[in-house]
């Protein structure tokens, strides 16, 4: 495999700059100009849930291209996650830290669509939501905690990828390398 990966590494990182970037856009300014232009809890409701809306396609595709191009750097270092100590306890966290990242984003897609039936005028949407009554309330403020969560998380995993390139450099690669054939054989020293 060639030492250079700059399309997967592209990708992997565009879209965790998106999915981190505009999650935490659309909590602070998008929710943000809700609250502030909307007249009513309903009318609230309904900017945020056309502007998050908006928003799914373009970070379906960011998330799609973090997975596609982590999945590639993984495959292309896996031989560093087997022999470099370090890398596969960091290799680890970032799939649990993902993970919870992906449940966060579903969730709040699934309370924000929730909400945008709940409080639509539509009258398709009114029956749908009459075939299925949620506590709006409790709804809103279990999405607003959720909104948070994942730019927490992709921030995490922000963090997690800074360590990923340090475990990188040559240094590292061979201080790695050399602790882990410690750990495997006690005897050399």
């Amino acid at each position: 495999m060639s030492g250079r990966n700059t399309l997967i590494r592209s990708l992997h990182d565009v879209g965790l700059a998106a999915w981190f970037g505009g999650s935490l856009m659309g909590a602070v300014g998008l929710n943000g100009a809700a609250n502030y232009e909307g007249s009513t809890v309903a009318a609230k409701a309904r900017i945020a849930s056309v502007g998050w809306a908006k928003w799914v396609p373009v970070n379906a595709a960011a998330i799609g291209a973090h997975l596609f191009g982590g999945g590639g750097l993984l495959a292309a270092n896996a031989h560093r996650v087997t022999t470099q100590q370090g890398v596969a306890a960091s290799t680890t966290a970032k799939t649990v830290v993902t993970a919870t990242a992906l449940a966060a984003t579903a969730y709040a897609r699934l309370l924000g669509k929730k909400i945008e039936l709940a409080s639509s005028s539509e009258p398709q949407d009114t029956e749908k939501a009459a075939r299925h009554p949620i506590d709006l309330e409790k709804a809103r403020r279990q999405l607003a905690c959720v909104q948070w969560a994942v730019p927490a998380l992709t921030g995490g995993l922000v963090v997690l990828n800074a360590l990923h390139g340090e475990q990188q450099r040559p240094i590292e690669q061979l201080r790695g390398m050399w602790e882990h054939a410690r750990s495997v054989a006690p005897l050399v020293r």
